[in-house]
């Protein structure tokens, strides 16, 4: 059957801006894609129910990386509707011990580790170890979705991309579009997020799905990107 795809919107702590997380319709239920910050747990619970996703009916939830504005609602899902979490191993940390910062090269002080979960309201019930683990290639059609996952590091050393069938993109923290389609502006490592979009442009992709901002064409961005 097509995928429906919904777009869940949901506002950051003290107005930071937004971020995306998308719900899929599939053949044995939805899965969803990141799970915003934890102070948008009713209105994301909300945005499931509209869209008929209720107990029992989300099989996945899907982290493109461990941030915690990301990952929040991840462990009160899980629980509420039966759900199990995948995401790389090497953001475990971040959503282990709600620490963004342990294994990045930046803002990697006492002060920003210590506030990140307070800002992100990433307390010890937010926490969690994930069901298992998905690293490059990994096939999602077991879970009702024709999509393979992509190994995108440069953000977080455990970022993802998920490529569905058609060719539809849903890259994490990779690529963002809040005001054009470009290179996230908050990267980690610049070479390993380079060698992202080298991968990324070998391959048949018609529109991205970002993290933050809307979903974009490919080419788009390789034309503001050459």
């Amino acid at each position: 059957m097509p995928q429906e795809i919904k777009t869940i919107n949901l506002m950051m702590p003290f107005k930071m801006g937004s971020v995306n997380c998308y719900l899929i319709g599939t053949s044995s239920g939805f899965i969803l894609i990141d799970t915003g910050s934890s102070n948008q747990q009713t209105e994301i619970e909300r945005e499931l129910d509209d869209a008929g996703c209720h107990t029992g009916d989300l099989s996945l939830i899907v982290l493109t990386h461990g941030d915690l504005d990301h990952s929040g609602n991840a462990a009160y899902l899980r629980k509420k509707f039966g759900a199990k979490i995948a995401m790389h191993a090497e953001d475990l940390g971040m959503v282990e011990h709600g620490d963004m910062f342990g294994n990045r090269q930046k803002a990697n002080n006492i002060i920003t580790r210590k506030l990140a979960p307070i800002l992100f309201g990433f307390g010890k019930s937010q926490r969690f170890r994930p069901d298992f683990y998905l690293d490059e290639g990994a096939d999602l059609s077991e879970n009702g979705l024709e999509a393979e996952v992509l190994y995108l590091p440069g953000h977080s050393k455990g970022s993802i991309g998920i490529l569905t069938a058609p060719g539809d993109l849903f890259c994490g923290d990779l690529l963002e579009s809040t005001k054009q389609p470009m290179l996230n502006s908050l990267i980690d490592d610049p070479v390993a997020a380079n060698d992202s979009v080298r991968k990324i442009k070998s391959l048949e992709i018609n529109t991205v799905y970002p993290g933050h901002g809307k979903a974009f064409a490919m080419e788009l961005f390789f034309k503001n990107n050459p």
